[in-house]
């Protein structure tokens, strides 16, 4: 009996793949598993993104439109989308945190790629992606009263916090029209360095599944505000202006930079709380206090006032005090 899900070999050998050796990748956070080819000189990486539980065709969709303006997404060798699996181009095992991790010296040019790879993105039509609308966002900031809040025992007002962040958003989206495509997961272990940054080397990217049509500031502040990795304020100020000078976009932007990094944010808080708590993944507590000092520096905003001031009313200082407190 193979070791492998079934029909994984049955698809490689119709792709031309047969015989190939296979190397499982751990995966840790969906359905999705990973696998990586190898036949002989050429390589290739095997997603199995299984129905019902998953969908590669997005992924497939997203990969195509990224390829047709110019981004580099991974080549599709061939698919099988109704029984979930996706062949495509290694990327290698460079992700921008890894490498990052051995060559600080490089951050500076890395993240300049990044911000670039933005820039030349947010230049093309946007693709026919379904929009980053106000019921996305407060689907996505309920996550933090849904999750978060009953694990700290918190009994909060839904309501006012709902209104609070209409108000919050509403100017954003006025001004997010016709839109970009947003990716919504740009950071440096989605991002794959494709050689040295620092010699100008391509950027790949990566789990993108998830793309919609939205407001320009909200990969950068996906990218700059990393749940997953330190980013200096100074660097992130250098590569926000890099990107402003690049794009040239309207006065509110970085109001809207710090709306969107706060509404980001209270949702990773949400996630993050929900996979420990249902999930059984105690790994991602360690990563709160970081996106929690992230929250608390977008809240200072002026343009955050209603949210704010809802946090003051309902968030006590000793948990806001230490990085969202404990969770049990």
């Amino acid at each position: 009996m193979s070791e492998w899900p079934e029909g994984l070999e049955e698809f490689l050998a119709e792709a031309g793949w047969g015989g190939a050796q296979i190397d499982a990748i751990p995966g840790d956070a969906s359905f999705r598993r990973y696998f990586r080819i190898r036949d002989g000189a050429r390589g290739a990486m095997l997603m199995h993104a299984p129905p019902p539980h998953e969908d590669p065709q997005p992924f497939l969709d997203v990969a195509e439109y990224l390829t047709a303006h110019g981004a580099r997404a991974p080549q599709i060798y061939a698919a099988d989308a109704a029984a979930g699996w996706v062949l495509l181009e290694d990327f290698g095992t460079d992700r921008m945190r890894d490498w990052l991790d051995e060559n600080p010296a490089g951050e500076t040019a890395a993240y300049e790629g990044a911000v670039e790879a933005l820039v030349a993105l947010h230049r093309q039509p946007a693709g026919p992606f379904a929009p980053y609308d106000m019921a996305a966002y407060q689907r996505e900031t309920g996550l933090f009263t849904e999750w978060y809040c009953p694990a700290q025992g918190l009994a909060v007002d839904q309501d006012g916090y709902r209104s609070a962040w209409e108000e919050v958003l509403a100017p954003l989206l006025a001004r997010q029209q016709p839109g970009v495509t947003v990716l919504r997961d740009y950071h440096a272990e989605n991002i794959m360095l494709l050689g040295d940054p620092r010699d100008g080397a391509p950027q790949g990217l990566i789990d993108f599944q998830d793309a919609l049509v939205g407001h320009p500031a909200y990969d950068l502040v996906s990218l700059l505000q990393d749940a997953r990795r330190d980013v200096a304020p100074e660097l992130e100020r250098a590569m926000l202006d890099r990107y402003i000078a690049a794009a040239n976009p309207d006065a509110e932007f970085e109001a809207d930079y710090a709306r969107l990094g706060a509404q980001r944010n209270a949702k990773i808080v949400g996630i993050f709380t929900r996979l420990y708590k249902r999930d059984g993944k105690p790994r991602y507590l360690e990563l709160i206090p970081r996106v929690w000092a992230l929250l608390e520096r977008d809240l200072a905003h002026p343009a955050l006032g209603p949210v704010a001031r809802w946090f003051d009313a309902n968030i006590p200082d000793d948990l806001r005090h230490s990085g969202g407190g404990t969770i049990a």
